[in-house]
């Protein structure tokens, strides 16, 4: 089939498989990125109320980029990779001070945005002015891989530039942005990781993998070596009842969220002294091996012994590496804070459930599909 046969047979599919996404009812450039950059390793069911309510306090890019990045992350909390919302409000001061609040409709002006790399600016592009700009996510490179046979990983090197080609050859023409919201439904809904439904497929008589009885070994992956495993302890420390937190620097894992404080350390004893030093008292934690929470991240795997813990003074934070500021609260609610720091929260009988302890998330959709996992370059 050629190009334009595969196009009019996927476009054809779409029309009576496409999912009703909020997102997808508008063409509006900043509800359109910021609905992109929250799925970016993040479940399409997951994202639904966050982009929600995240749109419902930000309607606006220019009211994103006058707030403070706290607020953000506020709104961002619970959804993880916390990274990505830093960089959307720093994109977003940009298009304020460089573009007057208007996102520009040219790639190459998206692609100058920072924090906006080429799948965004696809997105933007192809979305919202339906420019014919390819993207590709994890679900859309699975899709090439197959349909032409990508012998190589798309993640990186020659296959990663083969699948971009693949994806700019299918965008040219009418409807980028159905063509390309079509590509990642495929491979959400149909050519899935294991068990993909061929025989409903709009391309499976020219699918090389389908033809040669491959699908499930394409595409290719070069295996990542073990993720690296971190000891470390979190105290949930209290001060005349009321609770401790302390706010992370803004640069590395966690810039700016609030969090019980966590140390890598290996016994509470030491934990306490680092923790006590840090907080100008002296702390002392309960006895017995605390309890235990492990948290999986994308390049290692934290694993948390969790005290409850008391400081014989108001804590003043003094100089050191891991924290900006302290806080003393009833509760967690109306903080920035992580998945990891409510698991934390929730771990110890004091602080109850991680919805009590960390503010309550909103609540979930029903679950209608599967992951979409970028791989961007």
């Amino acid at each position: 089939m050629t190009a334009r046969e595969l196009r009019a047979a996927l476009l054809s599919w779409y029309e009576g498989a496409a999912r009703d996404l909020p997102w997808r009812r508008t063409r509006d450039p900043w509800a359109i990125w910021v609905s992109e950059v929250m799925l970016q390793q993040t479940r399409v069911e997951t994202v639904i109320p966050y982009w929600e309510r995240f749109l419902a306090r930000f309607p606006t890019l220019t009211a994103a980029a006058d707030a403070p990045v706290d607020d953000v992350l506020t709104l961002w909390s619970g959804l993880g990779y916390y990274r990505r919302a830093r960089l959307l409000h720093a994109g977003a001061i940009h298009v304020r001070d460089v573009h007057g609040g208007v996102v520009p409709d040219e790639p190459e002006a998206i692609r100058g945005i920072p924090g906006v790399g080429a799948y965004t600016t696809g997105a933007i592009a192809s979305f919202a002015f339906q420019k014919p700009e390819p993207l590709v996510d994890g679900n859309v490179a699975r899709v090439l891989c197959r349909v032409f046979g990508i012998e190589a990983d798309p993640r990186r090197g020659a296959g990663l530039a083969e699948v971009w080609r693949r994806a700019g050859e299918l965008v040219v023409g009418e409807r980028p942005d159905a063509l390309n919201n079509a590509l990642m439904e495929l491979g959400a809904t149909v050519c899935a990781p294991t068990r993909p439904r061929c025989l409903v497929c709009p391309w499976r008589e020219a699918c090389v993998a389908r033809r040669e009885g491959r699908a499930e070994e394409l595409p290719i992956r070069v295996e990542k070596a073990a993720r690296p495993r971190a000891e470390e302890i979190a105290l949930v420390v209290r001060h005349r009842g009321r609770l401790v937190l302390v706010q992370r620097k803004k640069q590395g894992l966690y810039g700016g969220l609030w969090e019980a404080p966590r140390v890598p350390a290996r016994d509470v004893t030491t934990a306490c002294e680092q923790v006590g030093r840090a907080l100008g008292g002296v702390v002392s934690a309960e006895g017995g091996e605390g309890r235990v929470v492990e948290h999986v991240l994308t390049h290692r795997e934290l694993h948390v012994r969790v005290f409850q813990a008391e400081i014989d003074t108001e804590p003043r934070l003094q100089a050191n590496d891991t924290w900006d500021a302290v806080a003393v609260v009833e509760h967690a609610e109306g903080r920035a804070v992580s998945t990891l720091a409510r698991k934390v929260l929730a771990a110890t009988p004091d602080t109850g459930s991680a919805r009590d302890a960390a503010g309550d998330p909103p609540p979930r959709a029903p679950a209608r599909s599967p992951r979409r996992a970028r791989s961007r370059p």
